[in-house]
Formats: C-alpha cells, structure tokens, sequence
C-alpha cells in the first residue's frame, strides 16, 4: 500500500522507519533575527491520522514552526484522503510564502515563510559520443 502511495505523492509534488508511538516529536532550533534578539523556532513531527489535524498542523506553521507530517497512518486508510490533504497543504504553504516538500515515502515537511527548503537537482547524465559513423 505504501507503494502505490509514495506513487501518489511522486506525482503530487513533481519537483525509513517510523517510530511506533504516536506521539509529536519536538527539537528545539534557535535562531538570530536581525529585527528580534533571539526567537526560537521548532522542528516538529506530527502524524496525520485523519483530514482534521490539517488544522493542528496548519496552526503549527502559522505560529513559525517546521512540521514534519508522518502520513502513513492516513495512507493506511485511505491514499485519496491523503491525496486531499498533501492538495490542502499544498496550496497552505503558497498561500503563507511558505515551502513544502516530500521526505521519503511516508513524510512530508511543511514550512512557514521564513524558512526555505534546499533541493538538490539530480546531475546530468554524461551524453556519450556518438561511435556510428
């Protein structure tokens, strides 16, 4: 199931091991605004169980934290709930200035405007030479 799911986020987005527990993971950064002394921002993981934590998660980027979304659990039930909700996320973080990105096959990071996610474009292959004549 989860195949034909990190399928369907491949096509959402175009551009390991879950612990068991279900609880919010959390790590503290701590970064200097040039306007602010000193402002600290959280990494967070959080499951996306069903439709209605969109509103949690969403509340979390607001506020100016980075959210990992664990979707596995909503995958189980459901890929076109999952579907909606990567759709819903999607147009959430465009609509904030803000970036969103696939880490693997059952996560998604969601980031506020302030915060910018790096990817890397694959090299080029090398074209061979030609050896027809």
């Amino acid at each position: 199931m989860l195949s034909s799911f990190g399928k369907a986020l491949e096509r959402l987005f175009r551009k390991q091991r879950t612990p068991k527990k279900d609880e919010s993971e959390t790590v503290e950064v701590v970064t200097q605004h040039p306007t602010v002394e000193s402002s600290k921002l959280y990494l967070k993981a959080l499951p996306l169980r069903d439709l209605s934590d969109l509103d949690e998660i969403k509340r979390e980027v607001r506020s100016g934290n980075i959210v990992i979304i664990r979707v596995n659990t909503l995958a189980r039930k459901s890929i076109e709930d999952v579907k909606r909700a990567v759709n819903e996320l999607c147009e959430f973080a465009e609509s904030i200035g803000g970036d969103i990105a696939r880490l693997g096959e059952e996560r998604v990071v969601l980031t506020p405007s302030t915060v910018r996610i790096w990817r890397q474009k694959p090299p080029m292959p090398a074209k061979q030479a030609s050896t027809a004549a």
